[in-house]
Parts: structure tokens; C-alpha cells; sequence
């Protein structure tokens, strides 16, 4: 039967979903779903769906299946995965292909939250699932030897979860996930728009600011320049255009990047002392899209006084993890069943 099996690597996450098949990245799309409320029938998924994010009628809505990185709407997360599983060119053959998947979750799932994305996985169409936790992923997805004796520590940012893990031996010794990521620095700046600017802007607009100016420390290198963003007035109701600055986004954002640091020092007292050591030689490892915020890895070396460093194409490197755990299904022990 091994002819008939198809083998993929998904990274399921709250902002986007990234599948691997044959050692390449085959979709990449922001996990989001259009949903047609009179006949329940999927209308768009992904980047599509995205586009129709906030601007829909009565008759359109649009879901996002994923909060905190666990499934909050299992139907909607089941049409999405089958939906971009069929996206991926299976070469059409007489016989529907036999799915093998390892599917990256975060490890401060519950095990009801894990059955949950192995039924939605099983019902698209998987017959072998086996799950991999977040920052472990990360790590083998940054090249970091996992079976090693050596103590790594990996903070994976994504959209719906912080995930902070000490990794050796092929095992998360302590690990601490924590709800504050890329949604929640979202959250911030459609805040303070409100109360700074008295200016309403969206879900949308708020991902734009934090990507264009968004940053962690006041004082950066090479700053972004101004960005004009466009909302609603909240005293006459009209459309209006204000300036914002790094700087300003950076102090709205304080908040919550103290409580990612916070996390980092948690997991960092919680560490035994001989891997604490392994830590302070081979540093932290960023990954994840919130890696990108810009002074992020300043800020966690000012915290912690030890080496931070930026994975490459951090938005990729859990999905990189898994594509790996995949082509070693039976050598991982660690990989969930």
C-alpha cells in the first residue's frame, strides 16, 4: 500500500496553516474560512477568505478555526484542512490516497484540544496521524540536534500562542505556553488607536500597522518609517488617515511583550542547572512570525543578559520541523500517537 500513501507535514496555526509534501512547502495560507450562513456551504478558504475578512454581508461570514492555537470551531477546522489538502497537486490516481500527516501543535494543549485535531485530521481523510509539539518542531526546523544531550531553549511566537521550551535528549524539559502572541499584539493596537487616536480600524489594518512599524523597544536600529493608516472616526463617524510611528507602537505593545518576557525568566528558574549552563553557551532561539517584531530579540538579551538569536525564515521553521519529523515517522519517539 505504500504506493497509495501520501505523506504531509502541517503546521496548523492560528494566523496560517503551511503543508509540506515532498520536502516542499506546497501551501501557505492564512488559516480563515468564508462561510455562506443560509446553506452552510464553504464559499473561499485562505487567502481568499482573508480578503473577505471584515468586509462581508449578512448572508457571508468569515471564521477563523483556530484560537490560542486549539481548534474553537471543529467543523469550520475540518473543511479547512480538506479543503487545503485538496490544494496540493496528489496527482489524481483511481484511488483517493492514504494520508500519513504529522500535524504541529502547541504543548500546552489539553488532551481533549489534541483528539480534537487528530478527529479533524482523521476526518479529512488521514489514516495515520501523529502529532509534534511547537517548540520542538522549532527547533529541528532550525537545525538544532534534538536527541542531543545538550539544553536548547526555543520561544516559537505565533499567532494564538508563546510558546517557550527547554529541549534535550529528544524531550521538552520544562516548557511554559502562554496565550500572548501575535492576536493579542493585534488586540493592543486596535486598542490604542481607539484611545490614542480616537480611530476604529479592524483586525486587518491592526496585522498591516504591526508588520510595517511594529516594534518591541523605543530605541531600534534602522526605524521603519511613519505609516498613514486609514479608519473609521469615532466622534463624526467619517473615514480619516493618521500617522503612527514605531515608537508609539512599541509603548502600546509593552505590555504584552513584559508578559512574553516574564514567561522566558519562568521557564528560565525552572531549568536544572547543569542544562542552564548548556543555555548560557548556546543562547535562545527565536522563531515564529512574532520573531519579526522588530527590537524583540534586543529586548529578551537586555532581560536575560544571554545570546538571542533569530532563526532564518522564522515564520517557516515549525512547518520546516514537522516536513523533518515526518521523513523520521518511526525514529521520533517523541512524535504523539
Amino acid at each position: 500500500m505504500g504506493l497509495f500513501t501520501k505523506e504531509i507535514a502541517i503546521d496548523l496555526g492560528t494566523a496560517n496553516t503551511i503543508i509540506i509534501y515532498n520536502d516542499k512547502v506546497v501551501v501557505d495560507e492564512p488559516s480563515i474560512v468564508a462561510i455562506e450562513r443560509s446553506s452552510g456551504k464553504i464559499i473561499a478558504v485562505g487567502k481568499r477568505a482573508q480578503m473577505m475578512h471584515g468586509k462581508t454581508h449578512e448572508n457571508i461570514k468569515t471564521i477563523r478555526p483556530l484560537r490560542g492555537g486549539v481548534i474553537a470551531d471543529f467543523q469550520a477546522a475540518e473543511h479547512m484542512i480538506r479543503a487545503m489538502i485538496k490544494m496540493i497537486d496528489l496527482r489524481k490516481s483511481w484511488f483517493p490516497p492514504a494520508l500519513k500527516m504529522v500535524i504541529c501543535i502547541p504543548s500546552g494543549i489539553t488532551e481533549v484540544e489534541e483528539r480534537a485535531v487528530k478527529d479533524s485530521a482523521e476526518q479529512a481523510g488521514a489514516k495515520e496521524v501523529r502529532l509534534i509539539h511547537e517548540p520542538m518542531a522549532a527547533a529541528i526546523g532550525i537545525g538544532i540536534d534534538v536527541l542531543e544531550p545538550i539544553g536548547n531553549m526555543v520561544i516559537d511566537i505565533g499567532g494564538g500562542t508563546s510558546e517557550i521550551a527547554v529541549i534535550a535528549l529528544g524531550g521538552i524539559v520544562n516548557n511554559k505556553s502562554i496565550r500572548i502572541a501575535g492576536d493579542e499584539f493585534n488586540a493592543d493596537i486596535e486598542e490604542y488607536m481607539r484611545k490614542q487616536h480616537n480611530i476604529n480600524v479592524g483586525e486587518r489594518t491592526a496585522e498591516r500597522i504591526k508588520i510595517e512599524v511594529g516594534a518591541a523597544i523605543a530605541d531600534i536600529d534602522n526605524p521603519p518609517p511613519d505609516y498613514a493608516v486609514h479608519g473609521r472616526d469615532l466622534l463624526t463617524g467619517i473615514p480619516k488617515e493618521v500617522i503612527v510611528n514605531y515608537a508609539e507602537i512599541a509603548h502600546c505593545l509593552d505590555k504584552s511583550v513584559a508578559k512574553i518576557e516574564a514567561a522566558v525568566l519562568n521557564a528560565l528558574e525552572m531549568t536544572p542547572p547543569e542544562l542552564a549552563s548548556d543555555i548560557f553557551e548556546t543562547g535562545i532561539y527565536l522563531t515564529g512570525g512574532g520573531a519579526l517584531l522588530r527590537g524583540l530579540d534586543k529586548r529578551i538579551h537586555l532581560k536575560t543578559k544571554l545570546k538571542v538569536h533569530v532563526a532564518e525564515d522564522p515564520l517557516r521553521a515549525v512547518a520546516r520541523g514537522t516536513g523533518i519529523a515526518l521523513k523520521n515517522f518511526d525514529k521520533f519517539t517523541f512524535l504523539i500517537k
